[in-house]
């Protein structure tokens, strides 16, 4: 069993900042690194300064390489299973059987979103079933798009979204005649109908396919899926959690070893939620907050 000051338990963009900071104060950092961020399939990163237009993976590789440089830090690739407190501090337990101990936990885990259960929407999904349009919509502005949403979010949802393309329309229900009538007045349709599949040709949409058998030439679809936390542990340690899933900044207890538990929230705005950014092990972008308990 091997002790350090931190365990950073994801090694991803947001994990491997908070090494280097760590690093550079000489810390004894273990950074547990699944190396399936969910931002994998990806083609290219956008709206990230000073890497627009790299791909995920080169954007990791160059902040591993970074955060090797200081001594202190130490990668190690594996899937953090369990949890535990002891006297002094926390204790990890990876997939593969090894345990670490620190006085100290950063969690920068992100987020697994659930996906609708439609035929070949998964394989689309950060290619061109898309949930950022800060993130992807210049690069596919003016083509036809599609909203996958219900009621209010759809409403709302359409109306960000005809800023980067004027041909679009939303595949739901439920929404109000006065939002019906409002989207229609700037040229937005509304079709209700459930989508049974999607037809693509390596992730890029070519047709939405319908219950009833009709298509619609579609080449892009903006979608926001629910989520959960990737990582089971924070839960079962005792961090509170937002009423939206994520883990809860400000987070108190009574408990003296929750009290020691340090946090790195995940997403705080939806439109920082996105497959095409920084992001956890199997999260999308996390913010650069650190909290300390």
């Amino acid at each position: 069993m091997e002790d350090f000051d931190v365990i950073i338990v994801g090694g991803s963009y947001s994990g491997l900042a908070a090494a280097m900071s760590l690093g550079r104060a000489l810390v004894r950092v273990l950074v547990i690194d699944s190396g399936v961020p969910c931002n994998r399939q990806t083609p290219y990163s956008h709206n990230f300064l000073t890497r627009d237009g790299q791909t995920p993976r080169q954007i990791a590789t160059i902040a591993k390489q970074q955060v090797q440089e200081y001594k202190t830090v130490t990668l190690f690739r594996g899937v953090a299973v369990s949890g535990r407190r002891f006297e002094t501090g926390w204790e990890i337990a990876v997939v593969s059987g090894e345990v670490f101990r620190a006085g100290r936990l950063v969690f920068a885990t992100g987020i697994s979103d659930i996906l609708p259960s439609i035929e070949g929407l998964s394989e689309c999904w950060g290619i061109s079933v898309l949930h950022c349009p800060y993130c992807h919509g210049y690069e596919v502005a003016g083509v036809r798009t599609g909203i996958l949403a219900n009621g209010d979010n759809a409403f709302e949802m359409a109306t960000l979204i005809s800023n980067w393309t004027k041909d679009l329309t939303v595949y739901g229900s439920g929404l109000t005649r006065e939002q019906g009538a409002l989207l229609a007045g700037h040229g937005i349709g509304v079709v209700d109908k459930a989508v049974a599949r999607v037809d693509h040709v390596d992730g890029y949409i070519q047709h939405l396919v319908f219950d009833d058998g009709s298509m619609a030439p579609v080449k892009v679809l903006y979608t926001r899926a629910p989520f959960v936390q990737h990582c089971p542990i924070p839960a079962v340690l005792g961090c509170g959690m937002t009423e939206e899933g994520y883990i809860k900044a400000g987070f108190r207890s009574g408990d003296q070893f929750a009290r020691r538990l340090r946090l790195r929230r995940q997403c705080l705005a939806d439109a920082h939620r996105c497959p095409c950014r920084g992001g956890g092990d199997d999260g999308r972008n996390s913010d650069q907050q650190k909290n300390d308990y």
